[in-house]
């Protein structure tokens, strides 16, 4: 089931997004009076057609959902007649062609200011950023941090969530630029902590960097207490009931549930002493955890969860949401944000302060997609909303194949007063379609790595 939502919640996110992006050319094209040949979401064979308006515009669905196009009438492949040149492609002017092709990347940043729009009006959870007592020499105790220190904002941008958090200290980090963080104590006193951020190495920004600057988020102490004991699991065999108390594993006391979960983690399979202490009476049992193994990993479960003090919880999370208005102009704002952030990180892959490794593809986004649906609809929203952004800022990147390339034509057009010419059209298409290829490749072979490694 859980694939089978993954492949689903996939699958309908591409073809929004790219349905919308090539909305964008068609509209345009539609507006300066191009003739539409065929509209596609997929490429190669077709498994849906059909016909529409006076111009018997073909309407398809092709059997690879990985990207689509738009046919547009060209004199150059003899795809209009001689009466309607004047429809044709090749015959509108430099800027009506590159508005045309400017529309559809547009189109995918409406979309996700749009998304972002409904997110920030409909509410999103988020943990509040609370730091957890700061690892030994690490950056974040230089700085002073101290546990329960709450992180207010980070060079002047706000951090409501550590969602926030998270993408401000990596833009900086990939930058290794220091980080004036505004914190508020636990005694409630407002300070700015000063974070350096030479520490962090390229291959620590595609793993938990946060944890190398000392910075973890603050997690509520949980007692060893059980609360649900699910039926026919390991811990039910083993005679675990609700309100029983863990008081020691394999010999050792404990006083949290974390450190019994340590221990369950890495015992898949292999039994496990629990003392325990039961309506005021001790005894032992032994438990053998199942084997789990998910997203290339393997580990134990005994099929028990704590008792949570909710009051407690409830106060280091937080719901963020906004008026229309608000939401709209947080909408905006998040959308250049994160463009920024997409070309800083591009710009940073080619410079070598970033890995490659960071490169994402089909397999990794199909399962955030997958990821995201499960945990809600605001979430899944907010997945669509990124990818858009992200599909945006790669179109307008200036390889030839891509909407940036066919712009970068079109100016250098403006430039010498005359089209570039097919020749050096081929040549470019020919190297854009190897870089895309050899790209493509390399995000391929990261996701391999991820699924492999866990």
């Amino acid at each position: 089931m859980s694939l089978i939502i993954t492949i689903a919640a996939f699958l309908l996110a591409i073809g929004i997004l790219v349905t919308i992006h090539e909305l964008g050319h068609y509209w345009a094209a539609r507006l300066c009076d191009v003739k539409i040949i065929r509209f596609s979401v997929g490429f190669g064979k077709t498994i849906f057609v059909r016909r529409v308006g006076p111009d018997q515009t073909e309407w398809a669905i092709a059997i690879l959902p990985l990207g689509g196009f738009v046919k547009m009438a060209d004199e150059r492949d003899e795809s209009i007649a001689p009466v309607e040149r004047g429809r044709a492609f090749n015959n509108k002017t430099v800027w009506q062609r590159m508005f045309i092709i400017a529309a559809g990347p547009a189109a995918n940043f409406v979309l996700a200011a749009f998304l972002y729009w409904l997110v920030f009006m409909a509410g999103q959870p988020g943990a509040i950023p609370f730091v957890a007592a700061p690892t030994a020499n690490t950056p974040a105790t230089l700085a002073g941090f101290t546990e329960y220190d709450r992180i207010i904002s980070i060079n002047g941008n706000a951090t409501k969530t550590w969602g926030d958090a998270r993408l401000y200290l990596l833009d900086l980090a990939a930058a290794r630029s220091s980080a004036n963080v505004e914190v508020e104590t636990r005694a409630g006193q407002v300070t700015t902590r000063q974070l350096a951020m030479d520490s962090i190495e390229t291959s620590d920004l595609d793993k938990d960097f946060l944890a190398k600057l000392g910075l973890n988020g603050y997690r509520l102490p949980v007692a060893p207490v059980v609360a649900v004991v699910a039926e026919n699991s390991a811990a039910a065999l083993a005679g675990l009931k609700p309100d029983d108390k863990i008081i020691a594993v394999n010999g050792g006391a404990i006083n949290e549930w974390r450190e019994l979960v340590a221990v369950i983690l890495k015992s898949a399979g292999k039994p496990v002493s629990l003392t325990i202490e039961s309506r005021g009476e001790l005894f032992e049992t032994v438990v053998t955890p199942q084997s789990v193994t998910e997203r290339g990993q393997t580990f134990g479960r005994i099929g028990v969860q704590p008792k949570i003090d909710e009051v407690a919880s409830q106060a280091l999370l937080t719901d963020v949401r906004y008026g229309p208005v608000d939401a709209a102009v947080k909408g905006i704002t998040r959308v250049w944000e994160m463009s920024l952030f997409s070309l800083k990180m591009l710009g940073r892959m080619l410079t070598g302060d970033v890995s490659l490794k960071s490169l994402s593809g089909p397999i990794t986004i199909a399962d955030y997609a997958g990821q995201s649906a499960k945990l809600g609809l605001t979430y899944y929203l907010g997945f669509l909303a990124l990818i858009s952004v992200s599909i945006g800022v790669l179109n307008l990147l200036p390889i030839p194949v891509l909407d940036g390339g066919q712009l970068l034509y079109h100016m250098v057009e403006i430039i010498k007063g005359s089209p570039v010419s097919d020749k050096a059209m081929e040549i470019g298409q020919r190297i854009g379609f190897a870089l895309l290829l050899a790209l493509t490749a390399f995000a391929f072979f990261n996701d391999i790595q991820r699924l492999v490694s866990g």
